[in-house]
């Protein structure tokens, strides 16, 4: 299997790209505070709004600039990596346990519960992603946890009914039966049948949720809605930019582009294994 994987990563180019993509930032966010040249808080107005590559008089050049406080830049970039990981991963993990759990007993038991819970995902999903997230926000205020509260919230539904979709197709079958017929219990059946058959379509919802996630933050920090200053991030850094974008483009053209970059990786990543994990899509 091993050697698939690779053989494939190898030919499928854009997933290749897209795995080195997301190490990079995954080795950037994690040694951070090796890699930033500045103290991406440090604040010195004497070097507010320089250009990329100045060299200012005394410490290290600004390969990207500063703000309108003099911060590095390239260091609140990195240093804003961390925080958009650290959101997209908590985010994906909780509500890709919250869907399968409920996806999988939704087509495993069926009948009421798993009409409860249907109705319950079309609830999630007619509702507008912003307008829960000003509600959950303005009441409970901004900040990380709040963040993954509202992306666990909205996300789930997805896992869910694609989990129950996937069940009902694999419940059926003849190991199934064969298995019900040697009475194993039901919690076994979920765990040893059927999770692993649920394995490849959750990796790579999951895949693309991160990417989501990643652009859905920094939405919401450019709003004021995300993860509160002096921690830099993605979206705060482009709202900060927004006034300065006619004399100083460099404050939100370097964060916009570490943005598209990163989701344009993990959605490189979610092709391949999209194609990995469907032998339909096979690319031998």
């Amino acid at each position: 299997m091993r050697s698939i994987m690779m053989r494939r990563l190898t030919r499928h180019r854009l997933g290749l790209i897209g795995l080195l993509i997301l190490l990079a930032v995954v080795v950037t966010a994690a040694g951070g505070s090796v890699l930033a040249p500045r103290d991406p808080f440090q604040q010195a107005l004497s070097l507010r709004l320089l250009p990329p590559l100045a060299s200012p008089s005394q410490g290290r050049p600004a390969f990207l600039g500063t703000d309108q406080l003099g911060r590095d830049v390239l260091s609140r970039i990195i240093f804003g990596s961390r925080t958009s990981l650290i959101v997209a991963t908590l985010s994906v993990a909780l509500a890709g346990v919250v869907g399968l759990a409920l996806g999988l007993a939704a087509g495993f038991y069926g009948g009421i519960l798993d009409s409860a819970i249907m109705r319950l995902v079309d609830m999630q999903l007619a509702f507008p992603l912003i307008l829960l997230a000003l509600a959950i926000l303005g009441l409970m205020g901004a900040s990380l946890v709040n963040l993954v509260v509202v992306f666990v919230i909205t996300g789930w539904p997805l896992y869910a009914r694609t989990i129950r979709g996937a069940v009902l197709a694999i419940k059926g079958m003849e190991f199934m039966e064969a298995a019900r017929a040697l009475g194993v219990s039901d919690a076994r059946l979920m765990v040893r049948h059927l999770l692993p058959n649920v394995g490849g379509p959750l990796v790579i919802i999951a895949s693309y949720e991160m990417a989501r996630i990643i652009i859905l933050e920094a939405a919401l920090g450019f709003l004021g809605l995300g993860v509160q200053p002096p921690t830099p991030t993605w979206g705060n850094m482009l709202a900060d930019g927004r006034e300065y974008i006619r004399d100083a483009w460099w404050l939100a053209t370097f964060p916009g582009v570490a943005i598209m970059v990163t989701a344009a990786g993990i959605n490189f990543v979610g092709d391949w294994l999209r194609d990995l994990l469907d032998p339909r899509l096979s690319i031998e």
